[in-house]
Order: structure tokens, then sequence, then C-alpha cells
């Protein structure tokens, strides 16, 4: 599999050990995680035109991404 930039592992290296312990015990986090890999790939095929899709399609998952990576920093802030 070819790498997937964003991935949260990259965007939050010193968190890693959080996001895996909050995943284990919180459900809704684990939720926003999987929603997030699921947005992330989706941008990444849109990217590199492996599933082309509309210019505003595209801009849209990359908001839809941005929202729900500053969703998780929160969460990770008030664990």
């Amino acid at each position: 599999m070819a790498h997937t930039p964003h991935e949260l592992s990259e965007e939050f290296p010193a968190e890693a050990e959080k996001i895996h312990a909050l995943k284990a015990k919180d459900p809704h986090f684990a939720r926003l995680v999987e929603e997030y890999h699921e947005v992330n790939r989706a941008v990444h095929r849109a990217e590199t035109r492996s599933e082309p899709v509309t210019e505003e399609h595209e801009a849209e998952l990359r908001r839809h991404r941005s929202h729900l990576k500053d969703h998780i920093w929160s969460h990770l802030r008030e664990a």
C-alpha cells in the first residue's frame, strides 16, 4: 500500500500513545479517528487521481478532514 500523507501518527507524533489509549476507552473518540482515516484516504485517492472527483468535492473532503483533525486535537488536549 502506498504511503498516505496526513496520517494521525504524523500529525500528532507525540500523542501516539494517548491516541491509542483514548481509542480503547472512548467509543466517540474511536469513531472520530476511524472517520478521519476514511476521509484522509479519500483525500489521498482524490489527490493521486486514483479516484477522480470534482474539485469541489476534493475541497469539501479536505475541509471535513481538517474539522475532524481539530476535533481530535480538542479531545487530546482535554485528556
